[in-house]
């Protein structure tokens, strides 16, 4: 399995920033509660991602080898008016700009601080493409607006989701993640509509001694099958295992069980 490019990571963070900021200025209440974070108002949540790109725009800048204070950020808040959504989709627009910038400046080897052992830029430019395409998702949902996003990226979001989930088991940064160890028996994705170049399908393991994934088609204990991005919504807790399209074949309470537990920590 190979990750996108570089470029391409870039390209879509501000693909991503501009379709996040279309929900911005569609009319949308933004004191609406986001369903999906509810302790979050739609503002707060765009807040949120601009803040979050706004972060890593400095650490990348600066090819900073340690984390960086919130407080250090400059505009990392947003605008002072709340609801003023002309002034929020400015300062999202610069928020991508800056971080792509940032990012394209540096390259993917760039050495800079993360919170893996992958201390580069390019871990950077795939966390925040993928950032931004599931909160987007959070923020369309609390819009009632459509949502899409290309194969490829839902692929490799499901892709660095399950990273993240056996990294954060392995380093004990989760109580939750630690108890997703089992006999082996597996979860099976399936995208329906993917094309097959894509390989869109994977077999997640619950080992004695943690989480194991790979691509391709197997047998699992319990099957998620439907369209691509309802696979990665739902896997990311964003869309329930009852929404139409999707089906859930076998123990469905072993596939719970790994979307109560899989966590950042």
């Amino acid at each position: 399995m190979t990750l996108l490019s570089h470029d391409r990571y870039c390209d879509e963070i501000a693909r991503q920033t501009d379709q996040l900021r279309k929900v911005v200025t569609s009319g949308a209440d933004l004191a609406a509660t986001v369903p999906t974070c509810p302790d979050w108002s739609l503002e707060q949540l765009v807040r949120h991602v601009g803040g979050a790109l706004r972060w890593v725009e400095l650490l990348v800048r600066t090819r900073s080898r340690e984390n960086v204070r919130d407080e250090d950020v400059t505009g990392s808040a947003g605008p002072d008016a709340t609801g003023d959504a002309p002034a929020l989709d400015a300062w999202l627009a610069g928020a991508g700009e800056a971080v792509v910038s940032a990012l394209r400046e540096a390259g993917p080897d760039a050495a800079v601080w993360s919170w893996t052992g992958d201390a580069t830029a390019g871990f950077w430019a795939r966390r925040m493409t993928h950032e931004i395409t599931v909160h987007r998702a959070d923020a369309t949902l609390a819009a009632g607006l459509p949502y899409e996003v290309a194969p490829e990226v839902a692929a490799d979001a499901i892709d660095e989701w399950l990273d993240i989930v056996r990294f954060v088991q392995r380093v004990g940064a989760s109580e939750k993640a630690r108890e997703l160890r089992g006999d082996g028996r597996g979860i099976h994705l399936h995208a329906t509509d993917a094309p097959p170049e894509l390989d869109a399908e994977w077999l997640v393991e619950l080992a004695e001694d943690g989480v194991r994934w790979r691509r391709g088609h197997e047998k699992a204990a319990v099957a998620l099958r439907g369209p691509l991005t309802e696979v990665l919504l739902a896997f990311y807790r964003r869309l329930p295992l009852d929404t139409p399209g999707l089906e859930v074949l076998g123990e469905r309470e072993l596939l719970e069980f790994w979307l109560e537990r899989s966590t950042f920590g």
